[in-house]
């Protein structure tokens, strides 16, 4: 009996301690204990209320991140209110902070109409679950405009002290809600390491970069970057394609399959690039920078329209920043020497440059105006115009708006120019046009730099009859390119692009043909460019580099200082021919003025 009684407690142990009924005891006591932790959370956080935001915190110096979105988790956007201005991107720039805005959210034209809101940096207080009220400070709008299709960009001031870098927009006169930080995206991407552009070219993406640091006017090995193209639903980079050229900050890359079967998929996709200095990294072990370009096909109906009916014989593409005071003169007096067609680079101009080129449009001068918003990058945007000129012009130039060609009178040792009967009206189209079947792929013309030549104010007449006094020997030159002959590297250095193997440059005699180029105008003038300039491997005035550069102003200092006698400098040589060319062949008989003097009145 005793026995008996043995086996079946030994049947009932093991019952109770069988794996089983211990996976079903621990599972019960892991469910109270969650249920328990829910409990007192939802104590403390109130888990069904909108204010509840799981926030990712990174490092702030991390510059490379697997893509936008993850170095600061975003926010919902669709609980907000409809009327809400949606901001997709900020930029940190030196000066002021860049915002990318859905252009169906915008729908604003002016500046006027908008401020920028800062809040205290708020990290600390959210963390600490502080119920104080967020403190935000507003500022004015310095200037909205179209940056593509998809969005618009506002440019707002740098932050106050202790102030958030990650502005928000309110249209003014508006109460606030003062959600502050939670209502958005905060992320802030900065200069120094950003995808800013992108376009396409055939079976192919063109990315702009900053922070690549790679060395001017050289080919890089392209093989240590990748391009990463993304879904915009959830900000994921999910395609990636091999680099097949990279240098200064343009990088192309091969398309994915699915894109170039159907190229209109790429419009609004968010691209950037991989980079690893390892150049035998695989692409998928590559580190992003971070992006806020999107692929963008420029190609407007009015382009293809014209490429139907044929391509312009000559363009000219210029980057500028406040001198729309100078676009008048400088297109109205290429246009009577052959040039069809101007492509304006706005880089950030607020001194009426938009309202000056509808004015020209009016008055049928072909004249686009694209907003560039990325500073220091001239290189970078001639790349880009190049691509974009090239389905509309045989031939174009790049050159600045105080640069104006000039054709002396033919000697007799200059036989074969003056067969193509220069000068005169439509010159300069002559003379490209005679290169168009050959193997010239750039043409090159000496600069000529002009001084102040005596004046203390800026001329009325315009720079070409106001400044007659130059340096004896020219200083650099300007080239004239055909876009289909240049390098698939795109790489320039202002002055002059790489070629094509079996194209070859020619350099203009400088009897035939050179360029007064009026760099040292009067100081009022001339002070402006001690702000910044646009080109990315030259030192601003302000900074103490390569003080001895022929692209600074020899004597000059790095603060904007009149010089004594600045009136009388950089005048080695009388120079008055494009001046009596000018007057004699561009004057009203009527009034006695020069075309671009009736805006001036």
């Amino acid at each position: 009996m005793d026995s008996e009684q043995r086996r079946k407690r030994k049947r009932i142990n093991r019952a109770l301690y069988s794996p089983q009924h211990y996976f079903s005891v621990r599972s019960i006591l892991l469910c109270f204990g969650f249920v328990t932790f829910l409990y007192f959370l939802s104590d403390r956080i109130p888990i069904n209320s909108s204010a509840f935001r799981p926030v990712l915190v990174v490092s702030s110096l991390s510059l490379l991140s697997l893509s936008s979105t993850n170095s600061i988790q975003n926010y919902r956007d669709d609980i907000l209110s409809p009327s809400k201005l949606k901001i997709e991107d900020r930029v940190l720039f030196p000066d002021h902070i860049l915002l990318m805005v859905l252009n169906r959210n915008l729908g604003i034209k002016k500046s006027e109409e908008l401020e920028c809101v800062y809040y205290e940096t708020f990290l600390n207080k959210y963390i600490n679950n502080s119920s104080d009220e967020i403190v935000s400070v507003k500022r004015i709008v310095l200037s909205v405009d179209d940056n593509d299709e998809f969005r618009s960009i506002v440019r707002c001031p740098l932050p106050p002290v202790n102030y958030s870098a990650a502005v928000n927009l309110q249209r003014r006169g508006r109460i606030s809600m003062n959600l502050g930080p939670l209502q958005s995206n905060q992320t802030v991407h900065s200069w120094e390491m950003v995808a800013y552009a992108a376009t396409l070219d055939g079976d192919t993406a063109v990315v702009f970069v900053k922070g690549l640091n790679l060395r001017p006017d050289r080919r890089s090995n392209p093989n240590q970057f990748s391009c990463h193209f993304g879904l915009e639903r959830d900000g994921r980079f999910v395609v990636t394609t091999k680099a097949i050229t990279a240098a200064q900050e343009v990088v192309r890359c091969s398309l994915p399959r699915s894109i170039r079967r159907n190229p209109n998929k790429a419009q609004g996709i968010r691209v950037t690039i991989g980079m690893n200095p390892y150049v035998h990294t695989k692409a998928h072990e590559h580190k992003l920078v971070p992006s806020v370009a999107k692929i963008f096909n420029s190609k407007s109906e009015e382009q293809e329209k014209k490429k139907s009916k044929g391509k312009y014989e000559l363009c000219v593409c210029t980057m500028m920043w406040n001198q729309a005071s100078s676009l008048r003169e400088w297109i109205i007096y290429h246009a009577w020497l052959g040039i069809e067609r101007w492509f304006i680079y706005d880089n950030n101009s607020d001194d009426g440059i938009k309202e000056v080129v509808e004015e020209l449009e009016l008055e049928d001068y072909n004249v686009s105006r694209h907003v560039w918003p990325w500073i220091k990058t001239q290189e970078a945007g001639f790349s880009h115009c190049a691509l974009r000129a090239r389905d509309e012009c045989n031939w174009v130039g790049f050159m600045d708006v105080d640069e104006f060609f000039y054709f002396p009178f033919p000697t007799t040792r200059h036989q074969r120019f003056r067969k193509l009967g220069f000068p005169g009206h439509n010159s300069l189209r002559t003379l490209v046009a005679n290169f168009s079947s050959s193997t010239v792929g750039e043409i090159r013309t000496a600069c000529h730099s002009f001084g102040p030549s005596g004046l203390s104010t800026p001329p009325s007449q315009g720079v070409t009859a106001g400044y007659t006094c130059r340096l004896q020997s020219p200083e650099r030159h300007k080239s004239i390119v055909r876009p289909d002959a240049l390098d698939a590297t795109l790489l320039n250095v202002v002055h002059h692009f790489h070629l094509r193997k079996g194209f070859k440059y020619l350099n203009m005699p400088q009897s035939t043909a050179v360029i007064n180029h009026y760099k040292y105008q009067v100081w009022e003038a001339f002070r402006a460019k001690f702000f910044r300039r646009v080109a990315t491997y030259v030192a601003d005035w302000q900074e103490s580099q390569n003080e001895g550069s022929r692209d600074r102003a020899p004597g000059l200092g790095t603060e904007a200082i009149e010089p004594p006698n600045w009136r009388l400098q950089f005048c080695d040589v009388w120079d008055t021919r494009l001046r009596d060319f000018v007057l004699a062949n561009l004057v009203d008989p009527a009034t006695g003025l020069l075309p671009w003097e009736r805006s001036l009145l």
